[in-house]
């Protein structure tokens, strides 16, 4: 399987089940990092909203498109999206003396930009008291492609496999 890692390998072996039964395997919990980052959230919004004074921000649940799902932080208007995420003070003092979108989240924001068809993100991110960080990022085309050529190899490596739990 081209797509790799163990959250793929555990999407891979954990979609069958739930396309076959019709049930969710599990109900997703999440850890306090989790937990925090919902609980500030709707203040780091609001901050985020103050701070840039876009108008139009919209909370939705998830955007289906391409056989996936992506649920953003908000929608700005109609052409952007907010990514919001709570980093523990020595994160965020990284983010701010950096000045750009962590690696670790541009693919995240890149799926979220080929999902919902929209043109840039602005990544947000917050912790009490210390400066709201914000970076705009447009699409990657080039990128978007990769992920896009992942999620097929992914949804034909599940279908691979439903067809052989069938078969058994």
């Amino acid at each position: 399987m081209d797509v790799r890692g163990v959250e793929a390998e555990q999407l891979a072996l954990t979609q069958p089940g739930e396309r076959i039964t019709g049930e969710p395997s599990d109900t997703f919990q999440g850890n306090a990092h989790t937990r925090r980052g919902h609980e500030l959230e709707p203040v780091a919004r609001e901050l985020y909203h103050e701070a840039v004074g876009l108008p139009q921000l919209e909370q939705i649940g998830i955007i289906l498109n391409h056989g996936v799902g992506y649920s953003p932080d908000c929608l700005v208007a109609s052409n952007g999206l907010v990514e919001i995420k709570t980093k523990l003070p020595k994160y965020q003092l990284e983010l701010l003396l950096a000045d750009e979108l962590p690696q670790e989240h541009v693919a995240q924001c890149q799926g979220g930009l080929w999902v919902s068809e929209r043109e840039w993100i602005n990544f947000v991110s917050y912790w009490p008291g210390m400066p709201l960080f914000v970076k705009r990022a447009y699409r990657d085309e080039v990128l978007i492609r990769t992920i896009a050529e992942r999620v097929e190899a992914f949804h034909e490596e599940l279908e691979r496999r439903m067809a052989m739990v069938m078969a058994a």
